[in-house]
């Protein structure tokens, strides 16, 4: 007897292109959103694109609020959770990169709200995804949340992000490819569940990129297209699996390690992509995609090399070899590797 289900949580709308900041409120709207909003941004952010969305807010007549974080923590969800209760918000909006987006995305499940994402930056695939990633204690806790029911993603604005935001967005879809083979090799392995669609679309967005790697340029409003197209792409992939394992396997790991090790040495996504070529040599051997995750890393303009990632060669090898360690997750790494073996996928790699 057939007794399989499933829910799939998405965005209800996605507003990805020129100019369209202008229309989130429009777009909010249209998801029969009532009340009063609360929106939660950094200051630059703010600047960016969070005051003109609260003037919309505005002339509708919907008393927008609006509070300003400063980090990313446990204690900044919880103010922005008090601060929701105090002025009465009815839902959230986060407007900025990863932390004030991760940050409301939290406070919104916690509180029971619907949440709208507004990235001002296309650094990870965290802007659609129902994951949220909070620093503590040295360590980075990845976090289960509901997605955001709406998207507003400006291409003016991602355009004009920092170019190395938008190199470890890249890095971070990139690594899509080994992601999804750990996926694999654990459903061989431990049986693990495994969803053929979410991998096979994580999978095919990790290639988009590597295959019009030499059309992401700074400053090109249509790379910030290509990549934020690619960036929603993933983070449905997570949401159709019910889990971060179509993004997510010994790459994000390491990177995690990594954070333990050396915080804030490196982004997220570009100690993901350094991770996810040393990975696919530990998968496929010397004649494997390996060159081909490193040269289209390279072409965009994200680090390929420790030096690049300004994290000493002792680290990286020392978080190759402990990265098992961070969670409960079935990858290549199994239950750990040799000091020998990581030396030589990072040396074979040129990691090191």
């Amino acid at each position: 007897m057939f007794e399989k289900s499933i829910w799939i949580r998405l965005p209800r709308n996605v507003l990805v292109g020129h100019d369209v900041l202008g229309r989130t409120a429009e777009a909010v709207e249209e998801l029969h959103l009532s009340g009063r909003p609360l929106i939660v941004t950094g200051e630059i952010p703010n600047e960016v694109a969070g005051q003109t969305v609260c003037e919309q807010f505005e002339e509708r007549g919907h008393d927008p609020a609006v509070t300003i974080i400063e980090e990313a923590s446990f204690e900044a969800v919880q103010r922005v959770i008090d601060a929701a209760e105090d002025v009465g918000a009815d839902y959230l909006i986060g407007v900025g990169g990863g932390k004030p987006i991760d940050i409301t995305k939290m406070a919104a499940d916690e509180l029971g709200t619907g949440f709208v994402s507004v990235p001002t930056a296309a650094s990870h695939d965290g802007i659609v995804s129902g994951r949220a990633s909070v620093p503590e204690a040295g360590t980075r806790h990845s976090v289960a949340a509901h997605p955001p029911v709406a998207v507003i993603a400006d291409t003016t604005i991602l355009a004009d992000a920092p170019w190395r935001l938008t190199t470890a967005g890249c890095a971070d879809i990139i690594s899509n490819y080994t992601a999804v083979k750990d996926w694999q090799l654990a459903q061989r392995l431990q049986n693990v569940t495994y969803s053929e669609y979410s991998g096979a679309l994580s999978r095919m967005t990790a290639e988009l990129l590597v295959e019009r790697a030499d059309s992401i340029k700074q400053g090109l409003e249509e790379s910030a297209w290509v990549v934020v197209k690619a960036l929603v792409s993933s983070g449905v992939a997570m949401s159709i699996a019910g889990s971060s394992r179509p993004a997510s396997g010994a790459e994000h790991l390491f990177s995690h390690q990594l954070d333990r090790l050396v915080p804030d040495a490196a982004l997220h996504g570009h100690q993901v992509g350094v991770g996810s070529i040393m990975v696919e040599y530990l998968h496929s051997g010397a004649d494997g995609e390996w060159r081909d995750i490193r040269d289209a890393l390279a072409v965009i303009g994200a680090p390929t090399t420790a030096e690049e990632l300004e994290i000493d060669e002792s680290t990286i090898i020392e978080a190759l070899t402990t990265a098992h360690e961070i969670r409960d997750r079935y990858t290549i790494l199994g239950n750990g590797m040799s000091e020998a073996a990581a030396l030589e996928a990072a040396e074979v790699t040129g990691v090191i």
